[in-house]
Parts: structure tokens; C-alpha cells; sequence
């Protein structure tokens, strides 16, 4: 969701988005399937809201919390962990004088699923892991709270300001279900090739600039006795985080966004899509990838890498915060930017960096307004620094770490979002269709990985693929257009 995001982050391997099946999640992902069972549930007559408590609003209670109202928060305990979110809870238990129920987990899908259907949902959750919620059948159902009353309320900073003017602007897009604002994506991930910066100034190497540079790069490293590159090839849709954005960076967004609505062709009549995918075919050909890794975790090979079995791997800024058991003090964790290619559209210090870490509040939860007061105690400063400080990673406020001395990670995606200053990428594929990127893509690309798939059969197959959910009327479509 993330992304996908992706992964939208860690735990079992999705962050992402998630993405999570993606995301930030799985190899054989049950993806969106949770809610199918639940498609009536809560629905129909049973439509009305439950009384929600009200209180009265006020310049310190804009939307109107009732004090001493408990609140239900379920948190995705994945490569985040879950503290961040119990810290803001504190706050809120604190302001407001209520019993604050709080569950940190990876199985959010399984054990909400069935709540959804009764009726009883949580009131406020991080809707990630590989085991999430299907939001996008939930905002039809109608089960998700519309969020404009937290986005016109005023920033806990700054008054004169409303969160919807201290948010990254994409937020503000990637959280839409047609004209509906009802998902927030609290982090910003930073997708791309990850490396050690001090390997690299031990050996003298530098950060390539262009997809040629990069090969003749990893002929060097591969002499000195080292793999260019791991992967979690139990999860190969891991290498999408880099492999899409190389794509969009190159052939232009206009062009990705065709591949974003399933237009017929999109992948074939990319020149972008063939230029990525052949360099991908050269490293397999040339065996630059760590051997074994198409049998490795996102866990698996992250310690590989910090290992130095490797020097580059594809992944998202949650992995700083993930990989630190085994992380050396002096790695030097750094984030580079996409590569160069042949007649790109996108320029020089382009990156992927896109909203992730889903959170939704349940309409028909008992307290939903809690639930939106909860995120914009989360959206203060207070909460961003602390979220940048436990889990070294960005959220979507705005300019919220500035000032702050950063992990080594966290400062090099922050400087590199900096250098991309408005050339940031942001992909829906893999949100709004894990089960195509996650399965069905990601097989393929595990196969040319290994070198047991050529890149123009990838492409081929991977069109099929983006063909047969676009003719299937049991999947919900989007559409972008920016």
C-alpha cells in the first residue's frame, strides 16, 4: 500500500508500499483478498454510525474529542516497530484523560478482517505489512472515515496552518479514493539503491551516475572479490522499487503513468522498459548478482549486505531501521539516486520517494474523531522528530527534521531528496495492484534475475500479465492522470 508503497515496511517484507505484498511483505502474498468475505459487512442498513462520542470544539480541541472517550488503535509492527505510535498514544491519553487500547502487529488483515464484518472495528490503524487490509474495497464499503475535517483542522505547531499545508503535497494525492481523502500515508520512504558509503571510499569506488557506469562498476567490484549486488529473491518484487522507478525515470511519467492504468501496450511500447530491463538481464548474464540470493528474505539478504557480502542492494529508507542488528557503527548507510540511461525524460538526481505507511480511521469505529485527533498529534513536530529518531525514517511533514542530527541513512535520503528537489517519482502500481507487481510481475522478474528469463520475454510476459487484470471486471481500476 504501499507503497505499496510498498513495503510500506518491514516486517514481513512489504513496506511499500508496500506494498507489502509488496510493500512494504510476500512471495506467494495473500494480497487483497481479506475483505472479500466481508463485502456486506457493516454495509447496507446497517449503515448508520454508531453514536459517536462528541465533545465541544475548541481552538485546543478543533475537532471536537470527547474527553474520556477510550480509543482503539491497531499498529503494524514491522520494520517501524510500533513505539512511535505508542508515544503519540500517550499524548493523547494524557490531553484527554481516555483509556487509549493499543495492538502492535504483523497480521493486520487476519484479525481485522472479521471485526470489519461485525461491525466493531478499531477506531485508528497502520494498515500495513504483507498481511494488510484492502482499503480499496473498504472506501467503497464505506468503511473508511473521510479525513478532510482532520486536513482543515489546525496544525498542533502552528495554528495559522492546516495540516493539509504542512503535508507533502503527494500525500495529499495518494491518499484519494476517487474524491475522497481517507488514507493518510504517515511516512515517506525513499526507494533506491542502498549502499555503504565508507566500503565504497575504502575501495576507492564511486556512486554511478548512468546505468553503463553501474556495469562497469560492478566488473570492478566483482574482481575484488565482492558481489555487486543482493536481493530478496523470495520476494522479488523488492527489485520493483528500484526496477519501476528506473522505468518512470527514464521513459517519463507520462509514460508510466499508461503502465499505472493498465493501458494496452504500455510495457511494450516503452523504450525505457527495454532499456531497464536488458541491464537487468546483462548483470544476471554477467553473474553480478551475491550467489543464492534468489533463496534469500528481505532480512537475509539486508544481512548480507551489511555483511559486505555485497555492496548494493534494492530497498526502501525503512531499512536502515530494520538492518540495524547487524548494521556495522561506521557502514555509512547512503541512499543514491536513479540512474541515468539513454535519452531519458527525468534528470540527473531524480528519485523514487513516495508516500507510504497507511492510516486509516474506521467510520464506523466507536470513536473515529479520537481517531483523526490521534494522526494530527502524530503530524505535530514533536512526533515527526520522534518518529525520524526511533525509526530513521522521514514522515510526511514537511521540513519537520530540519536542524536534527540524523542516522547516517536518514541524512543521505534526506540530502537526496534535497538534490531531487520536484523530480520526485511517485508509482501506484503496486498500491492499487499488488497481486499483479507482488506474484505475477515479481515471479517473472525472480526468473530474470536468476538469467532463466530474457528481457524481451519479460516484457512480453509482464504485458500479459498487466492485460489479464485489466480485463478482469473483479478487480477495482483507477485511473491517474498526473
Amino acid at each position: 500500500m504501499g507503497s505499496t508503497s510498498a513495503h510500506n515496511n518491514g516486517g514481513l517484507g512489504r513496506r511499500d508500499v508496500i506494498k507489502r505484498s509488496a510493500a512494504l511483505g510476500l512471495i506467494t502474498v495473500p494480497t487483497m483478498g481479506f475483505l472479500s468475505a466481508c463485502a456486506t459487512g457493516g454495509g447496507g442498513d446497517n449503515d448508520k454510525k454508531t453514536d459517536a462520542p462528541k465533545g465541544e470544539t475548541s481552538a485546543e480541541n478543533p475537532l471536537g474529542v470527547k474527553n474520556g472517550a477510550p480509543l482503539e488503535a491497531f499498529i503494524f509492527k514491522g520494520g517501524l516497530g510500533d513505539q512511535y505510535a505508542k508515544d503519540a498514544e500517550a499524548d493523547y491519553k494524557t490531553k484527554y484523560k481516555a483509556e487509549v487500547k493499543h495492538t502492535g502487529t504483523q497480521q493486520v488483515g487476519p484479525k481485522l478482517t472479521p471485526r470489519f464484518a461485525g461491525g466493531n472495528p478499531p477506531d485508528v490503524i497502520d494498515n500495513s505489512g504483507a498481511d494488510h487490509l484492502d482499503m480499496n474495497k473498504l472506501s467503497g464499503q464505506g468503511q473508511l472515515q473521510d479525513l478532510k475535517a482532520l486536513l482543515d483542522a489546525p496544525s498542533m505547531d502552528d495554528p495559522t496552518k492546516k495540516i493539509r499545508d504542512v503535508i507533502h503535497p503527494s500525500t495529499l494525492e495518494k491518499g484519494m479514493h476517487g474524491d475522497k481523502f481517507d488514507v493518510l500515508y504517515y511516512a515517506f520512504t525513499i526507494y533506491g539503491t542502498w549502499y555503504s558509503q565508507k566500503l565504497l571510499d575504502d575501495k576507492g569506488w564511486t556512486y554511478p551516475k548512468t546505468l553503463d557506469e553501474m556495469v562497469t562498476l560492478c566488473g570492478e567490484i566483482k574482481k575484488a572479490g565482492i558481489a555487486p549486488w543482493t536481493y530478496a529473491g523470495k520476494f522479488p518484487y523488492y527489485v520493483h522499487f528500484n526496477l519501476f522507478g528506473q522505468i518512470a525515470k527514464i521513459g517519463g511519467m507520462d509514460a508510466w503513468i499508461a503502465i499505472d492504468n493498465l493501458e494496452p501496450n504500455a510495457w511494450t511500447n516503452n523504450d525505457a522498459v527495454k532499456q531497464v530491463a536488458e541491464h537487468y538481464e546483462e548483470l544476471a548474464a554477467k553473474k553480478y548478482f551475491l550467489e543464492g540470493s534468489q533463496g534469500l528474505t528481505h532480512i537475509q539478504s539486508q544481512t548480507a549486505w551489511t555483511k559486505n557480502k555485497a555492496v548494493f542492494i534494492p530497498n526502501g529508507s525503512w531499512v536502515e531501521n530494520e538492518a540495524a542488528p547487524t548494521t556495522p557503527k561506521d557502514f555509512g548507510m547512503s541512499v543514491g539516486a536513479l540512474f541515468d540511461g539513454t535519452g531519458d525524460k527525468m534528470p540527473t538526481a531524480t528519485l523514487r520517494g513516495e508516500p507510504s505507511e497507511p492510516y486509516i480511521v474506521s467510520a464506523k469505529g466507536k470513536n473515529p474523531t479520537g481517531g483523526m485527533e490521534l494522526l494530527r498529534i502524530m503530524l505535530s513536530k514533536k512526533h515527526a522528530q520522534n518518529f525520524a529518531t526511533k525509526v530513521k525514517s522521514l514522515t510526511c511533514v514537511q521540513d519537520a527534521t530540519e536542524g536534527m542530527t540524523l542516522s547516517p541513512g536518514l541524512a543521505s535520503a534526506s540530502k537526496a531528496v534535497k538534490a531531487a528537489g520536484a523530480n520526485l517519482i511517485s508509482l501506484q502500481l503496486q498500491e492499487w495492484y499488488p497481486a499483479l507487481t507482488d506474484e505475477k510481475i515479481g515471479g517473472l522478474t525472480g526468473q530474470l534475475l536468476t538469467g532463466d528469463l530474457k528481457a524481451a520475454d519479460w516484457i512480453k510476459k509482464t504485458q500479459a500479465e498487466a492485460d489479464k487484470v485489466a480485463k478482469d471486471s473483479s478487480v477495482t481500476k483507477f485511473k491517474r492522470t498526473s
